[in-house]
């Protein structure tokens, strides 16, 4: 039996959670061996990483096994997608951005402006509240009723303002947004019609990345 790292803080419900974290990045567990591992009970043990999979300090595998969630993954993830978003922004002219939820909110961890003097900017850090924007609808796990894989939004949150957003999966959950924002002028017909095809295509490679083994140091 693994033994419990020391509860230090005497903040019991964070320290517990912590010890949940330091158990699965080592070896993912399932509930039940949690709470033997740390000494829990059963409910408390899928109470607490429960709570640690919506925050996405955790994720569960179909097997039942918890993991480090997608929200350690954020400085990979964003260095993995500079490189697609700033090829993205190149071919078509306009401001992109990878947006990660952040609970009811949604932040932008890369942004690529465009060169264009009137453009929809939104620089990194900028925290949006959910559900407004193409953005916010793909990390939320919306769809196009066409069956694209793209949303798009027009003037949802900001006015004159359009945007197209593609879903990013690792490990079959969404874990960020590729979206492309413009003034409406420059989307027609629609946002998605324009550019849905090449925001869906970077997205797509960001996913072919992550999902890449990294390379051997």
């Amino acid at each position: 039996m693994t033994t419990p790292p020391p509860f230090a803080t005497g903040v019991g419900v964070l320290d517990r959670s912590v010890a949940i974290l330091d158990c699965v990045e080592s070896n993912p567990m399932g509930t039940t061996e949690l709470a033997r591992t740390l000494g829990l009970t059963i409910s408390t043990a899928h109470r607490l990483a429960t709570a640690l999979v919506a925050h996405g300090l955790l994720r569960r595998d179909p097997s039942g096994c918890f993991h480090l969630g997608p929200r350690f993954a954020t400085s990979a993830l964003a260095e993995t997608a500079r490189p697609v978003l700033t090829e993205l922004g190149a071919e078509v002219g306009e401001s992109v951005q990878l947006w990660v939820r952040r609970a009811d909110h949604r932040l932008c961890v890369v942004c690529v402006e465009s060169t264009e003097e009137l453009r929809a900017s939104q620089p990194v850090g900028s925290l949006l509240p959910l559900p407004l924007g193409s953005a916010a609808q793909a990390l939320l796990g919306e769809r196009n009723p066409d069956g694209h894989g793209w949303v798009e939004s027009v003037q949802a949150r900001a006015p004159g303002v359009g945007s197209v957003s593609a879903p990013v999966h690792l490990h079959g959950q969404v874990v960020a947004a590729v979206s492309l924002a413009a003034p409406l002028q420059r989307l027609r017909p629609s946002p998605g019609r324009r550019f849905g095809a090449a925001v869906l295509t970077a997205a797509r490679r960001v996913e072919d990345a992550l999902a890449r083994p990294p390379e051997p140091g």
